[in-house]
């Protein structure tokens, strides 16, 4: 990619993946992860400047015939094993945003889950708080 990616980058990569998985980005998804950026602990220190550039690193990977494999080597490379779960967590809040997962979006969510070492039993409490921060009435 153009950029070296960094530890926030690669966060920022995991949620475009995911609002992606399934064609369509909804408004939800674009809304959810900008207040994400800007008040999860996480991202104190991003240079919120990155945002459009990661975007467009993380499409470029999108476009190539293993770009998924690519990025999860690139994001598992640069970002502390202690951020996992964080980024797990960013990854199903952003899912889970428009209240509708699809199949295509649970296999991204898998991959990532997978590549970045998240236990099933992790996996599942962050999934269910996930859904629970999403529900409406």
């Amino acid at each position: 990619m153009a950029d070296k990616m960094s530890a926030h980058s690669a966060l920022v990569h995991v949620m475009v993946l995911t609002a992606c998985a399934d064609k369509e980005l909804a408004e939800e998804e674009i809304r959810l992860m900008g207040e994400m950026i800007k008040t999860w602990p996480v991202f104190r220190s991003y240079d919120i400047d990155r945002l459009a550039s990661d975007s467009e690193n993380c499409l470029a990977y999108l476009e190539k015939e293993d770009g998924i494999d690519e990025m999860m080597e690139d994001i598992v490379s640069v970002l502390p094993s202690r951020l996992g779960e964080t980024a797990y967590a960013l990854a199903c809040d952003v899912a889970a945003a428009d209240g509708d997962l699809t199949q295509t979006e649970l296999e991204v969510l898998m991959i990532i889950r997978q590549s970045l070492g998240v236990s099933r039993l992790h996996a599942a409490a962050i999934e269910v708080g996930a859904r629970a921060r999403a529900m409406t009435i």
